[in-house]
């Protein structure tokens, strides 16, 4: 098993020898246990409140080994809205519920749900399914250690 302490600085050109793909909650687990698509076991044990991004690298503890973290492909509903005042107001009531959002001038997405889908098209936003990698905005408090 592979051990996982140390986050490398962002580095596109980096040589690593594994790829974890991880759902933005999963990204949240600094200490936990996973495997890889082809059966290594890796454990990350990471500063606490750690939260992992698409494409971090991870120093593994003894064998000069890195690890990229790749934002896996989830169920996500990405609503969009006729005006940018009712796209803001849809996010205005998703951090209400404290809900992780993905934010971008066109949209915003969050991990399914449908009661919050629902509300939303009651909004009159317009609600597309898909399966995609989620980022959630990490909050005014959340921190990526580097």
């Amino acid at each position: 098993m592979l051990t996982f302490t140390q986050l490398k600085p962002p580095d596109s050109d980096a040589v690593v020898s594994l790829t974890l793909p991880l759902t933005a909650e999963e990204r949240t687990r600094s200490r936990h246990r996973f495997e890889t698509a082809d059966g290594q076991v890796v454990f990350l044990r990471l500063p606490r409140g750690t939260v992992l991004q698409d494409g971090d690298i991870l120093l593994e503890e003894t064998q000069d080994i890195l690890m990229r973290i790749k934002a896996k492909p989830e169920p996500v509903i990405t609503v969009f809205a006729n005006t940018p005042q009712l796209l803001l107001r849809a996010a205005y009531h998703l951090g209400n519920r404290h809900v992780p959002v993905e934010i971008t001038i066109n949209y915003l997405r969050l991990s399914h749900d449908s009661v919050l889908q629902t509300m939303l098209e009651q909004l009159g936003l317009e609600i597309k399914a898909e399966i995609l990698p989620f980022q959630p905005e990490q909050g005014a408090y959340g921190h990526h250690a580097h």
